[in-house]
């Protein structure tokens, strides 16, 4: 019994595996993939939204610079008639500083590269003959110049924006310059610092020679960052997206476009974690609602499989015990309602009748003597047995071939055998057919009559030695039998003393002459 369970449970968990199996696949896959899809576009769309930021801030700077360089021609064209008047000269580069504060300080410088004017006059650096590199490079070039960042003598980082002046002949008489302070208050600070970002987001600039001009983080300006792919292509002139590791090693989503007019660069970028937080924020929302969903599903897909196994569960039960009597009946009854199921069940009805009307053939053949078809000894004892056990009282007629050996020796065995075949057939017809009819040696035989009295049992035995005497046997003519008769009709005896009984009579018949019935003494 344990092992019938364990198979059916067996069974059942090899269909639910195999279900949830699929179930589970399924809802994982479709779950992955509309995560990478939807974390890819998060992606795609942080990268070109991060591009067009990065590009809109490039062109406001760039605007920003040439409106500088328009406004310091305009100023450069003003002072070139007025560089001999002190005064003027202060008061131009006074208004030009305050005129739309774009600038840190404002310098007026002669040709030899000396300080005609500043503003603010707090610089100190009036009648100084300068030799920064934004200075000297101004100088040297004679033309519209954006320096790189460098110290200057008032030990700020700058970047030096100048434009040269020259007399209506054509004189270099010097340049007009313009500072903007990296690590203070600027208008690069004001078009690029408002875009900090609280999630991680945040924009820089860089120069040609890969030194930050902005930074969220102040004391990071005027450093020079190597080894980042995403500086190297925008210092270069170009504009793009790349998923890239910032300084501290972070992932970061990077669009960049060039400040072409200064050779700079400005890279917007986003944590790839801040990035994706509301897609995992939105699978979880998605999973919250799908599992309702698939616990249902789950249960189903265990109650299908449930009711698809339950036929097989049963049809493996009855294969475990075909040879019982029982076992059609319950096959039949099994509800094979799907077409495999329904054909497995009828190859094993087959299968069981077949092995069922086998086994009655050997049952038959293991209890029948081949030559008469009655009863042998081991039929005859099955049958003893069962009259016992239902406690019914049965006669006994115990009978034998007078001289048969004599048939044998006049017309050989086979007409012995057709003699023996004969008495079976009229043993059988003349007495009934709920009677246990025996062959229990070669001419002996015996008959069981069931509910039968003594004096019935006489009555029944002296027919048939009439019928048998009267009878034409197969090439021998007539024969002779004799008979014992006995009875058992005690529980508690033995009925095997009955049969012994039936012999004893049997031989008191011999003695007596044969051809004659005689009924067992029970006097003492």
């Amino acid at each position: 019994m344990f092992i019938k369970q364990f198979f059916r449970l067996d069974l059942r968990r090899l269909i639910l595996l195999l279900a949830f199996s699929t179930a589970a696949i399924t809802l994982i896959n479709g779950l992955n993939a509309s995560y990478q899809v939807q974390r890819q576009l998060l992606i795609d769309q942080t990268l070109e939204s991060n591009q067009v930021y990065a590009s809109k801030l490039a062109t406001s700077t760039e605007n920003f610079l040439r409106s500088a360089q328009q406004q310091f021609a305009f100023g450069a064209a003003e002072l070139s008639p007025l560089m001999d008047n002190q005064e003027l000269l202060s008061h131009t580069a006074d208004r030009l500083r305050r005129q739309t504060d774009s600038f840190n300080s404002i310098i007026i410088v002669d040709h030899t590269g000396h300080v005609l004017a500043t503003s603010p006059e707090t610089l100190k650096i009036l009648g100084e003959q300068l030799a920064s590199p934004g200075a000297q490079q101004a100088l040297e070039l004679k033309k519209p110049l954006i320096s790189a960042p460098y110290i200057s003598v008032s030990n700020n980082l700058l970047v030096f924006i100048s434009h040269p002046i020259f007399s209506p002949t054509g004189e270099y008489l010097g340049y007009l310059g313009g500072s903007l302070y990296l690590k203070e208050r600027s208008i690069l600070n004001e078009l690029l610092g408002i875009h900090y970002y609280e999630d991680g987001s945040y924009l820089y600039a860089v120069d040609q020679n890969r030194r930050l001009l902005y930074h969220p983080d102040a004391t990071r300006i005027g450093q020079q960052v190597d080894n980042n792919p995403v500086i190297e292509d925008v210092i270069s002139g170009h504009e793009g997206t790349q998923l890239v590791k910032n300084s501290a090693g972070i992932d970061m989503l990077a669009g960049y476009a060039p400040i072409k007019i200064a050779n700079w660069g400005v890279v917007a970028q986003r944590p790839l974690e801040a990035t994706l937080a509301p897609l995992d924020s939105q699978m979880r929302a998605v999973i919250d609602h799908i599992l309702p969903l698939g616990l249902i599903t789950l249960l189903l897909i265990w109650w299908l499989a449930r009711l698809i196994s339950r036929p097989l569960w049963q049809l493996a039960d009855n294969a475990q015990n075909m040879d019982e009597p029982l076992t059609p009946a319950r096959i039949q009854g099994i509800r094979s309602w799907y077409f495999e199921s329904a054909e497995l069940k009828q190859a094993m009805l087959v299968g069981v009748n077949l092995l069922h009307t086998r086994l009655g053939q050997l049952k038959t053949e293991a209890q029948t003597d081949a030559l008469t078809g009655l009863l042998n000894r081991r039929g005859t004892e099955m049958a003893l047995q069962l009259l016992q056990r239902n406690a019914t009282p049965f006669s006994i007629l115990a009978l034998d071939i007078d001289h048969f050996k004599r048939v044998n020796d006049t017309y050989g065995h086979d007409c012995g055998d057709r003699v023996l075949q004969s008495l079976a057939r009229l043993m059988q017809t003349s007495t009934r057919k709920s009677d246990y009819h025996c062959r229990v040696g070669g001419e002996e035989f015996l008959i069981l009559l069931p509910e039968t009295p003594l004096y019935t049992a006489r009555e029944m035995a002296e027919r048939l030695r009439l019928c048998v005497a009267g009878a034409q046997m197969p090439e021998a003519g007539h024969i002779q039998i004799s008979i014992g008769i006995a009875e058992w009709s005690t529980p508690e005896d033995d009925p095997t003393d009955s049969l012994k009984h039936a012999d004893q009579a049997l031989y008191q018949a011999k003695r007596n002459g044969r051809n004659r019935c005689e009924v067992y003494d029970t006097s003492p």
